[in-house]
């Protein structure tokens, strides 16, 4: 009966070991927004295949959509890629930046090509009219519903742990 116990104690406490060690090895890519620059997650998005997303809100001046469209670079940083608005005027390029196309379509303004890189950006939650919603796979998830208006946030991509999925809010499982 003691044998079997040792045995069971030498089998046990290297496994459990293991699990809480795995626990904490980043695996899983995820589109993060992080309270302010505290490194604490408030909701994210797990990548899968697509590693594009856009940003839509509602500009505070013309009242019309504007959609920033972003991708995941090989280097793990945010590239935008395109914009769209639909008002030309204050608080919008007039025009593309060297290498970038400036299109206007079916009422609309594209500066497309674009190759900003960042390796995170701070957005502001919009508490009146912006509306703030990230746009993953062709869904729209509204920013609101998982964190506080006026909740200064850093959207970055990071490799989440075990222990680091359970703080934060899935967005996509909501």
């Amino acid at each position: 009966m003691k044998k079997k116990k040792r045995y069971t104690i030498i089998f046990l406490v290297p496994l459990v070991a293991l699990f809480i060690i795995l626990a904490f090895i980043p695996f899983k890519h995820a589109l993060v927004f992080e309270y302010q620059n505290t490194e604490q997650i408030l909701a994210y998005i797990p990548f899968s295949e697509e590693h594009k997303f856009k940003i839509k809100y509602i500009h505070s001046i013309h009242l019309s959509d504007v959609v920033e469209s972003y991708v995941v670079t090989k280097d793990e940083q945010i590239q935008q890629y395109e914009l769209m608005y639909e008002d030309y005027g204050i608080g919008m390029p007039s025009n593309a930046s060297e290498g970038e196309i400036f299109e206007q379509k079916d009422g609309k303004y594209y500066i497309k090509n674009m190759k900003r890189i960042f390796p995170f950006f701070d957005l502001r939650i919009g508490q009146v009219v912006a509306n703030h919603t990230v746009i993953y796979k062709n869904r729209e998830y509204a920013l609101s519903e998982y964190m506080e208006p006026g909740t200064w946030v850093r959207i970055k991509i990071v490799k989440l742990n075990f222990f680091q999925q359970l703080k934060g809010v899935n967005i996509l499982e909501q």
